[in-house]
């Protein structure tokens, strides 16, 4: 099993930058890409970013681009979420996942922790 704990969290008003990380614990080294999702109030979890540990490959979903940024240390399985120019749309819960495969849907989850924005 792997936990995943992630901190960072809080409340920030619109136009500013909140950092999340994730730490892994546990098999860690069956972890080949970790991720985040958000999940606003009365809404779907949705995929924010991920990354690729082999290769060191990034995504985005198109409603972050070029205001997050995730990077991380893959020999502590650490991932971190750089978040700028927040809008209260971005308000939810942020989750952290990682998969032990580079196709199949991620395996674990954190417990989540919120983000605010206001206006």
């Amino acid at each position: 099993q792997v936990q995943l704990v992630e901190s960072g969290g809080g409340l920030v008003q619109s136009g500013g930058s909140l950092r999340l990380s994730c730490a892994g614990s546990g098999r860690t080294f069956s972890v080949v890409r970790m991720g985040w999702f958000r999940q606003a109030p009365g809404k779907e979890r949705v995929f924010v970013a991920g990354i690729t540990w082999s290769a060191g490959n990034t995504y985005y979903a198109d409603s972050v681009k070029g205001r997050f940024t995730i990077s991380g240390d893959n020999a502590k399985k650490t991932v971190y979420l750089q978040m700028n120019g927040l809008k209260p749309e971005d308000t939810a819960v942020y989750y952290c996942a990682a998969a032990s495969t580079t196709t199949r849907p991620y395996d674990y989850w954190g417990q989540g922790t919120q983000v605010t924005v206001s206006s």
